[in-house]
């Protein structure tokens, strides 16, 4: 796959530079990037293009947004919508970049003079502390856990990137005493090479697995982009890694030598100081943070470099940092125990981690637990948790783990090219009979289509797939009432509400908008449909 190398700096090299010049944003959206970039630029002189392949109808949202800020100087700013016109890119001072778009062959972006995004112009002018995550699954729920630890031990923190928050929004707030905190996807790390423009404080890279292999021509090319997060870090700077086996000596097609896992591979080469993260208790050699168990719970602790220990306890090597979390699984308690990791590299004493991230409520649309119910026909209690931004296989099997009980699981939607066996693996309980869902319903899209028969060839059985949420839903209810219903569902009241657990381990293409609006459509049918019983 050719990688694309922008030129190092930016168009731009004071924020007076902006006045007078023509900005085509390409792409508005609906979750805030480009209506971001809109009023940041027009709020700085600029004239200000907009356009985007969607229709006014379908971006009506972002343009009323827009149109009600009284701020903004609106003689400036044009709209070309349901097209994208070459004069739009050719006549432009500057093209800001949507990261959804590729660049490799794009004719229209060959035709700009400079191209920028949100990410890169924002990192030219802050003078902040960066916290930087990226990684396939966890980097919301971490991002999420890391700010709020850092508001709650009294930072002026902030948090952006692709957790739909533009840095745009918050840029003029920041200074050299504010840590940022920053999602970064693939795309967008992709977007900033060569530019010199990241160098994080502290860099996370949460668990790999296979993911957007629709776009990417292989997994080497989708983890070279990851690495971009930590390539211009340097010894005075953090690399936080998983050091738990993954699949990477399968997934990449040239293993490095001394290297069992993405975490080994990415400590091979950057040039930060290597913190690891595990879910069992480092070697003794391996400095970073681990889960341990402590009768029945499971707690999080932290083996620092003697300069970071607690002043406290400074011979002490390991010191405990997490204890009991709010929200369930142990998929949660990793990206935790790295918001603990953070918080300590931020000087925040232990004892303080730990009553913090003990408040944490998790993140909406990531095992978001919004609703409780009862049947009232035979007294079947169910919390809904809404996970619809577990678009890989591996991020729904993370949720139906989450658990002490076995779940309702709601999956499927749209195949970005990814390997369904995890999934299956659980499904059919080979992974654990203990996970394995008391009933499954589909939705419909090509995810769907690959996963049925797998699950057919296992005898696992499903309901669906359905052409929306509100029919699956209306089919869950109606087995819900029915007189057998207990015993089918294998419900006892003793084990408390029965998890009804949307989790797609799919992408939301073409039914939903993105991602945000298939939860936000979960929740509203669920509350429609379950709300008075």
């Amino acid at each position: 796959m050719d990688v694309h190398v922008y030129p190092e700096g930016c168009v731009f090299n004071t924020i007076d530079d902006i006045a007078g010049k023509k900005i085509t944003v390409m792409g508005l959206g609906l979750n805030g990037g480009g209506e971001a970039c809109v009023k940041f630029f027009l709020q700085h002189g600029a004239y200000v293009t907009v356009t985007d392949m969607k229709t006014p109808e379908q971006l009506a949202p972002t343009l009323k947004s827009i149109a009600q800020d009284e701020r903004l100087d609106k003689s400036r700013l044009t709209y070309v919508l349901g097209q994208h016109r070459i004069e739009d890119f050719e006549k432009a001072d500057c093209v800001i970049k949507n990261p959804g778009v590729k660049i490799q062959g794009n004719q229209y972006l060959a035709k700009a003079k400079a191209i920028e995004t949100d990410l890169s112009v924002f990192l030219h002018f802050t003078k902040a502390p960066i916290i930087a995550v990226t990684g396939s699954k966890g980097k919301s729920s971490t991002v999420s856990a890391i700010y709020n630890g850092l508001i709650g031990a009294g930072f002026q923190a902030y948090l952006g990137g692709n957790i739909t928050v533009s840095p745009l929004t918050f840029l003029d707030k920041t200074d050299g005493t504010t840590p940022v905190v920053l999602e970064l996807s693939s795309w967008q790390l992709a977007d900033l090479r060569g530019r010199k423009a990241l160098k994080p404080k502290i860099a996370i890279i949460t668990k790999i697995v296979p993911d957007h292999q629709n776009w990417y021509d292989g997994m080497d090319s989708y983890i070279d982009d990851k690495t971009l997060i930590f390539a211009d870090q340097d010894e005075n700077d953090f690399t936080i890694l998983d050091a738990d086996k993954d699949g990477y000596l399968k997934e990449t097609s040239s293993p490095k030598e001394s290297c069992t896992c993405w975490g080994d591979y990415f400590a091979s080469i950057t040039k930060a100081k290597v913190l690891r993260y595990s879910s069992d208790i480092l070697q003794k050699d391996v400095l970073g943070a681990f889960l341990a168990r402590d009768g029945k719970d499971v707690f999080g602790y932290a083996r620092l470099p003697q300069e970071l220990r607690s002043r406290s306890n400074p011979n002490q090597e390991e010191e405990k940092i997490l204890g009991r979390l709010a929200v369930p699984g142990r998929h949660m308690k990793i990206n935790a125990l790295n918001a603990a990791l953070v918080l300590r590299l931020m000087n925040v004493a232990p004892e303080l981690c730990i009553s913090i991230l003990s408040e944490w409520k998790g993140v909406p649309h990531r095992l978001e637990h919004f609703y409780d119910a009862v049947i009232p026909f035979n007294h079947i209690q169910l919390a809904f948790y809404n996970d619809t931004c577990a678009t890989v296989p591996d991020a729904c099997v993370a949720a139906i783990q989450a658990f002490d009980t076995d779940v309702i699981l709601i999956c499927g939607g749209t195949d970005k090219n990814l390997d369904f066996d995890p999934l299956i693996q659980t499904l059919s309980g080979k992974r654990g009979k203990q996970f394995k869902p008391r009933k499954i319903f589909l939705l419909e899209g090509t995810a769907t289509d690959k996963l049925i028969p797998h699950l057919d060839a296992e005898n696992i059985q499903y309901n669906g797939p359905y052409n929306s949420l509100g029919a699956l839903l209306g089919i869950l209810k109606t087995e819900l009432i029915q007189e057998d219903a207990v015993k089918a569902f294998k419900y006892s009241e003793d084990e408390g509400p029965i998890p009804v657990v949307f989790s797609p381990g799919a992408t939301s293409f073409g039914l939903f908008s993105n991602e945000f609006d298939r939860g936000n459509t979960f929740k509203k049918e669920v509350l429609s449909l379950f709300e008075k019983n």
